[in-house]
């Protein structure tokens, strides 16, 4: 059902100027023409047709396809860019005010996208421009391979594909060319390139309804920038699929449409068409590079991924493949300071991956104590029962945690914590070197480290690195070092984290655990009563996050009686694992 589409605008009549006043006031080597609203005109700031002895390179079209055509303009790429209202193209006196704003006397070239109103547009413009005495040469891309090779007038559409021609075009005037010399390198470069797009979504123009064309399951192949219907509806892809039917349409040889064949170079574009995440763009370019290079045989030079020719908030991509020598690649290397062009996309591509550097744990040192008899000391016995019990604790308890973590954070806390417990229970087995209490707890650090993601994961690590500091060169670990222990590895994750006592954090049952630990000891307990007695503090301290306004993680932006009845999950996860290992130790102690 078609509903109205939720902008954040004024009058949509005044979208395409305002938008044009925040672009310029944004990057101060623009200026516009002050004709609004009829002239619609972004130019760089720094030429004047007195003085500009290089050709200027004009492009244009109508608006929302930002940050085309105005988001090039700039050294190195294009001099002036004429924006028509929202998918409609420029009139004829907005382009002649470009033309006149910066064309000196080594011409100027107007780079138009193959649709009907433009180039009517566009060559009106261009013949009143000439007959003022204006040098002036017109090059028309059309680089959409969606459709069937045309037979009328009409011709291919004009796509993300331009915006590579901008640039050769650009980087070659730069470079102090003459104009037919500059529109030579246009037009060679326009038939080097073809561009393909899908859509999941059509775009919503300011101030209209959604359109519902494309239902919840539902692609559209060849999709144009305006929202004019692709060449097939089918239904939803992964996107591995979608980018293999594109590239085949693409460099299909019975169209013929580019002349790529296997051994050719070649630049990608990846373009986000308005409303698709750059996660979702580079899960593309990832296909798209592997398959170009195995399945075709071509050499990827260069690719560019991003959002460069856009229509609204469509959701989708276009992908552009253009063939590449070591001209092109000069001019797509050359220095502009266009805004919108990608930096850090030119030069020579590196080998896409390198080796992991080898961690410490369960390494060298490892396997030194490895090597070394493994019959268990009665203190390995009694670490090792209090480490698997602490695991498995946590293991049952991953529902719960989620359960919990559901109503005051995201609902993985659970998953989390389950995963390091279960690489700790698969790493003890084989690299845990139980005789030795300090190394023990720093491969426990290892081990959360590699499989416990997030803010967890990482105080985790903090802890068992602080606790490991603490007992290094303890030979005989009593029970006041594992209280020291316990008190370092508190205040590190409190430095870190920057969380303490009354935060709605696992502190708020290690804190109270760690107080009772001391006084016990200190009071001539039996060192496992005081941590069974300990325990029960953890618990109570954790049970007592019901009743915090929590003050870091993600429960701190969530209302406070909303968290009421809720335990804080970290907290309960610390006093749950704290308790099982207490209770753990005191049963292997106990006389048989």
């Amino acid at each position: 059902m078609a509903y109205q589409g939720k902008k954040l605008i004024n009058d949509p009549n005044d979208v395409v100027t305002e938008f044009i006043e925040g672009l310029v006031e944004t990057y101060p080597g623009m200026q516009y023409l002050d004709g609004f609203p009829q002239i619609k005109v972004v130019l760089r700031a720094d030429v004047s047709t007195a003085t500009y002895d290089k050709v200027a390179v004009i492009s244009g079209g109508g608006s929302g396809h930002e940050p085309a055509h105005a988001g090039f303009v700039g050294p190195g790429m294009l001099t002036a860019a004429i924006s028509g209202d929202v998918f409609t193209s420029p009139p004829v006196d907005s382009i002649l005010a470009a033309i006149r704003a910066v064309t000196g006397p080594k011409g100027c070239l107007l780079i138009v996208k193959n649709y009907t109103g433009d180039r009517l547009n566009f060559g009106l413009a261009a013949e009143q421009a000439k007959s003022e005495g204006y040098k002036l040469e017109m090059v028309i891309v059309g680089d959409d391979c969606a459709l069937p090779p045309p037979r009328g007038i009409a011709g291919r559409r004009g796509l993300a594909g331009t915006i590579l021609v901008h640039k050769v075009a650009g980087a070659a005037a730069d470079a102090g060319l003459s104009l037919a010399d500059v529109a030579a390198e246009a037009k060679h470069a326009s038939e080097l390139v073809g561009t393909m797009g899908v859509a999941l979504s059509v775009g919503t123009l300011p101030g209209q309804v959604t359109s519902d064309r494309l239902g919840p399951k539902l692609m559209e192949l060849g999709l144009g920038i305006h929202g004019e219907p692709g060449a097939a509806v089918i239904d939803l892809q992964p996107v591995n699929v979608v980018v293999s039917h594109v590239l085949e349409q693409i460099l299909s040889p019975e169209t013929k449409y580019v002349p790529i064949t296997r051994g050719s170079r070649v630049v990608l574009m990846i373009n986000g068409l308005g409303a698709t995440p750059m996660m979702e763009l580079m899960i593309a370019a990832r296909k798209a590079v592997g398959e170009l290079q195995l399945s075709y045989g071509v050499a990827v030079e260069r690719v560019y991924t991003g959002s460069f020719m856009t229509s609204l908030d469509m959701a989708g991509f276009s992908i552009s493949i253009m063939k590449a020598d070591q001209a092109i690649l000069q001019r797509l290397d050359a220095p502009t300071k266009a805004p919108y062009w990608p930096v850090g996309a030119e030069g020579d591509r590196p080998p896409a991956k390198i080796p992991v550097p080898v961690p410490p744990s369960c390494s060298a040192r490892t396997e030194e104590i490895l090597g070394q008899p493994q019959e268990l000391t009665k203190q390995g016995c009694i670490l090792e029962a209090a480490i698997e019990a602490a695991a498995k604790e946590i293991i049952g308890l991953r529902d719960n945690l989620n359960e919990w973590d559901s109503k005051v954070g995201d609902g993985d806390c659970g998953t989390t914590m389950h995963r390091g417990a279960a690489a700790i229970l698969e790493d003890m087995k084989i690299c845990y070197p139980m005789n030795n209490a300090a190394e023990t707890v720093n491969e426990i650090g290892a081990s959360i480290r590699r499989v416990m993601g997030g803010t967890s994961g990482i105080l985790y690590d903090i802890f068992c690195k602080a606790a490991y500091a603490s007992l290094k060169g303890t030979s005989i670990i009593t029970g006041k070092e594992w209280a020291n222990a316990l008190e370092a590895s508190i205040a590190a994750v409190s430095k870190y984290g920057g969380a303490s006592a009354g935060y709605r954090t696992m502190l708020d049952a290690l804190i109270p655990a760690s107080a009772v630990l001391k006084e016990r000891l200190d009071a001539g307990d039996e060192p496992s009563t005081a941590f069974v007695v300990s325990s029960e503090a953890a618990l109570s301290g954790a049970q007592s996050t019901k009743h915090m306004q929590a003050q870091a993680g993600r429960s701190s932006y969530i209302a406070a009686d909303l968290l009421a009845s809720v335990p804080d999950p970290g907290a309960m996860a610390a006093a749950s694992w704290y308790r099982a290992a207490a209770l753990a130790v005191k049963a292997k102690l106990q006389p048989s």
